[in-house]
């Protein structure tokens, strides 16, 4: 299973589909029909948060990263063990979870967490890294796929203003696992610029999902004119 998810993945786009709580599309039935559109539009795989959602969107036809976000901790991005065979059993088929080298809330190391849920499930694991150390530790602890989605998130590195192609770079010149490009991408060219970098697959979330977030940056744009 493990080849037929990453070739289904290869050099495409995986649609991150969230809302945060409170807001107006903060529903699994919405988060499934916005995954369901993503697809239509091209999206090799999409990314949920929540169990609910990952049921949700079952059906959706492409692979599911799946992750549970809990927690008022650093690591919360499907924190403990439990939290990621929870997300397994509700049907995704790549796990994401933080993958920084930071004390994980159930005192499990990041090998012995994806020792055991791949001892459980036949799953792949996404680690979310925030560094090139990150990175090669996950990597080590047994990770499938390498994702810089914490880049300028977990104290390691400077926040950029777009995505941290230095990042991407360093990380496939240093691992052999495939690296997921996540993180403030937004624009085509920001993606283009990520799978140039080395990008195995590019992830995008607040630029395609996120109306709140789109229709902001649009105000702001013109009341600069005002």
């Amino acid at each position: 299973m493990s080849t037929e998810l990453l070739d289904a993945v290869r050099g495409g786009l995986i649609v991150s589909c969230q809302a945060y709580p409170g807001e107006p599309m903060r529903d699994p039935r919405t988060m499934a029909q916005i995954a369901r559109a993503a697809v239509v539009g091209g999206a090799v795989g999409v990314r949920l948060q929540g169990l609910d959602d990952i049921r949700a969107a079952s059906d959706v036809g492409v692979p599911v990263v799946g992750l549970w976000k809990d927690g008022d901790d650093d690591v919360f991005i499907t924190p403990t063990l439990a939290h990621a065979l929870a997300v397994a059993e509700a049907g995704a088929h790549i796990i994401a979870i933080d993958g920084t080298r930071r004390a994980r809330p159930d005192g499990l190391a990041l090998a012995e967490t994806i020792t055991a849920l791949k001892a459980a499930h036949e799953v792949l694991v996404m680690a979310d890294c925030g560094s090139l150390d990150d990175a090669i530790a996950a990597e080590a602890a047994g990770a499938d796929i390498l994702g810089t989605t914490l880049a300028g998130y977990s104290g390691d590195r400077p926040k950029t203003t777009g995505p941290d192609l230095d990042l991407i770079a360093e990380v496939v010149g240093a691992c052999t696992r495939p690296v997921v490009a996540e993180g403030r991408i937004h624009t085509p060219d920001d993606a283009r610029r990520a799978r140039a970098a080395g990008a195995f697959a590019v992830c995008v979330g607040t630029a395609i999902t996120h109306p709140s977030t789109l229709t902001s940056w649009f105000v702001a744009a013109i009341e600069k004119e005002n």
